[in-house]
């Protein structure tokens, strides 16, 4: 898969230097390079517990500047762990396979280097196709996440997920002006077919929004980093858009007395297909 290293590189500070170096010594197409780019991009989010982009922002975004030595560091293991939790909530658990599987082949290359010196995804077992969050929610149980006493901005979220059936990424990317209040539906000049919802899930999503013109419409609970892009940034609050990973630690901590195994179920298993 890589090719011989032909001269000897002083070893990398920064983990995105590292990445480029692992990908320069591989023999992938450009297609396989871009996939693999983005892949461990999205692991360094996870190094310094900052949420990665989500949606085409994340295709796009670049590395935040981490110190290759962190992978090194006693945190590293612990963050990549909670990281790979909640990157198989969002998106399944063939894609964090792979994602893995891809920082698991530049960990071997480091580590070959000596730019690394041991394996911080040692503990991370690779998910199996059944994993739990895969079955949807039964209307009982549904009912029973939708009457949780929990924060206005959860409750709305959770309400949009449960009627609409939407996308939970393209509900989390939605901004205040793509509510149609009269007609209790995202905005038909959005693309796509409209999201529809019922009357209480109007009211929630009419209060989230109150008094913000503009911005996106569920937000993060602190002020936003300095370098939040600005379709990301709301005016009025300077709190910036929450993230899949967030909405989705928060729905499991709260339906964590609703499970039975007492784990807590996955915002996936609430969209309705």
């Amino acid at each position: 898969m890589f090719t011989a290293v032909t001269s000897d590189f002083a070893p990398p500070v920064e983990y995105a230097v590292a990445v480029e170096r692992f990908l320069a010594s591989a023999s992938l197409s450009p297609a396989s390079q871009r996939i693999y780019r983005i892949a461990l991009t999205t692991w360094s989010w996870m190094l310094v517990e900052r949420e990665s982009p989500v949606g085409p922002a994340r295709r796009g975004a670049a590395a935040p500047v981490v110190p290759l030595g962190l992978l090194d560091s006693a945190p590293a293991p612990s963050r990549l762990a909670a990281g790979f939790a909640a990157r198989e909530a969002a998106v399944g658990p063939r894609t964090a396979n792979r994602e893995l599987a891809i920082l698991r082949s530049a960990l071997t290359w480091w580590r070959a280097r000596e730019w690394v010196t041991c394996d911080p995804t040692a503990g991370i077992r690779r998910r199996t196709a059944t994993a739990r969050g895969v079955e949807p929610l039964n209307d009982e149980q549904a009912r029973a996440v939708l009457r949780l006493r929990a924060p206005l901005r959860e409750q709305a979220l959770w309400h949009a997920v449960y009627d609409s059936g939407g996308g939970i990424e393209r509900i989390l990317a939605l901004d205040v002006p793509d509510l149609d209040p009269n007609g209790r539906r995202t905005h038909p000049r959005l693309p796509g077919e409209p999201l529809h919802w019922r009357p209480t899930t109007g009211r929630l999503l009419a209060l989230l929004a109150a008094g913000r013109p503009s911005g996106p419409l569920f937000l993060t609970d602190r002020r936003a980093p300095s370098d939040t892009p600005t379709r990301d940034l709301c005016r009025v609050t300077a709190r910036g858009r929450l993230s899949y990973r967030r909405a989705a630690e928060l729905f499991t901590a709260a339906t964590q007395s609703l499970d039975d195994a007492g784990r807590g179920w996955t915002l996936r298993q609430l969209r309705r297909e």
